[in-house]
């Protein structure tokens, strides 16, 4: 989770840094800002960011879209461990 920490700079308005959510699966973990709420309902939302996955084979740094976990994973498996 240190590592992810590094990666993910502050998301909050007062630059407090946000919760990261890490899921596991067969060849990694993939782990992800939670943004919280706005303190203003009328700002509009934030998008973009991205997804890291670690590696469970060599502890290698991947980053992926911000796309949900499902089809973050399977582009993982597919671009970065084409053989796992």
């Amino acid at each position: 989770m240190a590592a992810a920490r590094t990666r993910f700079g502050p998301v909050s308005e007062d630059g407090t840094p946000g919760s990261l959510h890490v899921e596991e699966f067969d060849i990694g973990y993939l782990i992800y800002a939670v943004f919280p709420q706005p303190a203003d309902p009328s700002t509009p939302p934030s998008f973009g960011g991205s997804n890291l996955v670690i590696s469970k084979i060599d502890g290698a740094l991947a980053y992926l879209p911000n796309f949900p976990s499902e089809t973050a994973i399977a582009l993982y498996r597919r671009k970065f461990r084409p053989h796992a």
